[in-house]
């Protein structure tokens, strides 16, 4: 099973950017689909953006479409998640997770079968 450790996190002002990595061990990232999740205090955790294990399809929620981009170095074997324009409502836990690869993203969390610790993302207003 793969491994995932997340990084990147950290307190941001309103309109910042982050970039957040998911370094991937035990099993080569070109073997896996790839999503990223977030958790807001008090709140579901829900579906940030997917990518396939080769790159060629992703998906984004609706509320980080325009500002995220997700990406895939598999020969460094990580993920990266390029957060612009933050806002205060981004502000959650992220995490990355892995799946068998299916050519399909998947925004589903109980189809992914790996998970990182989780990095904390605080925007301020």
């Amino acid at each position: 099973q793969v491994q995932l450790v997340e990084s990147g996190g950290g307190l941001v002002q309103a309109g910042g950017s982050l970039r957040l990595s998911c370094a991937a061990s035990r099993r080569p990232l070109n073997s896996v689909d790839m999503g990223w999740f977030r958790r807001a205090p008090g709140k579901e955790r829900e579906f940030v953006a997917a990518i396939t294990w080769n790159g060629v399809s992703i998906n984004y929620a609706d509320s980080v479409k325009g500002r995220f981009t997700v990406s895939r170095d598999n020969a460094k074997n990580t993920v990266f998640l390029q957060m612009n324009s933050l806002k205060p409502e981004d502000t959650a836990v992220y995490y990355c997770a892995a799946r068998p690869p299916t050519g399909v993203v998947k925004i589903t969390s109980t189809m992914y079968t790996s998970w990182g610790q989780g990095t904390q993302v605080t925007v301020s207003a």
